[in-house]
């Protein structure tokens, strides 16, 4: 049988109460995430030498935790991105005090996925603003009619608003059908632009279920909706993927982190901020990702937003680099501090906040872009 030799690379990290412990439990993932099948039992020498997980390096942690880099053969994630996933973080998932802390993938894997299709510079060349904070904001709250949305999609835009999506809970409800909420909408952000001269764009909400999505992103395409808001962790990583990869639709899309929350607040088990809302979610073809902010009304930390922001840009290839885009209870007056934290490679994502600063949107927009575009000033 024939194999490439290959192998690509995930760091995990384990609690475990010693080392001899710690080192079963790495063993036990080198098993569990390729045959699961009991070691004794594999009578295959090219099993056991190319398929089973090898542990590459193990060391001890400050606080009683340790790391591990376990490789696996390529050829076991059969080039798809729903089986390098399950090798990454399957079975292993449900045991306790494993977390996924980085990828190390080759370019013989990376080639295998398109990634995102616009990225960093595709999504500045689109809405041709190169030197600046990317501004997003969402129209809500969920209850108000399609005409209400749009209208507060129209005094975005002619604020000068960049991004302008759905709240990640409107969908098809009866109060804002997705069809006549997205036809109008898209319509006016392009009144607004036509106005401006601007080049906003709105962003429709296709979370659903598979097949679904693909019908809804079909139809915000045709609308005229300048790019797609995905909740992975809901629709499947996969099902991302597929959008963004179809010429047909050929969109920016914008990861959501709703139903992501348990694979990150738990610091002994799940998967890392900077693996998860970076390096996966740019395989899965993501052009920006959404997260909590520290400081909002969420509990990701500094430190944890800033991994995010690292694994968004982090070497993979030909995988495009991507847009951080916090959020989550952010305020107008916490922009300056933002972009000190992340510089202009940003997406500022202000929803709520937007509306509390005055009664005024396309005033409140106005303040935004003058704040993002006093940055690309210095």
């Amino acid at each position: 049988m024939r194999i490439s030799g290959e192998r690509f690379m995930v760091n995990y990290c384990l609690a475990a109460e010693n080392e001899k412990a710690a080192y079963a439990k790495a063993r036990d993932i080198c098993l569990e995430q390729t045959v699961e099948f009991p070691e004794e039992l594999i009578a295959a020498e090219f099993i056991r030498d190319a398929v089973v997980g090898r542990i590459e390096s193990f060391e001890s942690e400050a606080g009683g935790t340790y790391r591990t880099t376990i490789s696996y053969a390529v050829e076991t994630a059969a080039d798809e991105l729903t089986q390098l996933l399950n090798v990454i973080f399957g079975n292993i998932s449900i045991k306790p005090g494993i977390s996924v802390r980085e990828l190390s993938l080759p370019e013989s894997l990376l080639h295998k996925f398109r990634g995102p299709r616009f990225g960093r510079l595709g999504l500045r060349e689109r809405l041709e603003i190169l030197n600046r904070p990317l501004l997003h904001t969402a129209i809500k709250p969920m209850g108000l009619t399609a005409a209400d949305l749009a209208h507060l999609a129209y005094q975005c835009a002619l604020g000068g608003i960049d991004i302008i999506k759905d709240d990640h809970g409107l969908t098809n409800q009866s109060f804002a059908p997705f069809e006549e909420r997205v036809s109008r909408c898209a319509e006016a952000v392009h009144k607004a632009n036509q106005e401006t001269g601007g080049k906003s764009i709105y962003v429709a909400n296709v979370t659903a279920g598979a097949d679904e999505a693909v019908r809804r992103a079909k139809l915000a395409k045709a609308a005229g909706a300048g790019g797609l808001l995905v909740a992975p962790a809901l629709v499947g990583l996969d099902v991302m993927r597929a959008l963004a990869e179809d010429d047909t639709i050929g969109l920016p899309i914008i990861s959501h982190p709703a139903f992501q929350g348990s694979y990150v607040i738990n610091g002994d088990s799940g998967i890392s901020h900077y693996a998860l809302f970076g390096q996966i979610t740019r395989l899965a073809g993501a052009d920006a990702v959404i997260y909590p902010n520290f400081g909002g009304r969420f509990s990701f930390s500094r430190a944890e937003c800033l991994e995010i922001a690292r694994g968004t840009q982090v070497e993979m290839g030909h995988i495009k680099p991507i847009f951080p885009c916090p959020g989550g209870g952010m305020s107008l007056d916490k922009v300056a501090d933002m972009q000190k934290v992340y510089g202009n490679e940003v997406i500022f994502l202000i929803g709520g906040g937007l509306f509390r600063q005055g009664p005024d949107l396309v005033e409140n927009s106005h303040y935004f872009r003058n704040l993002a575009e006093s940055f690309a000033l210095g």
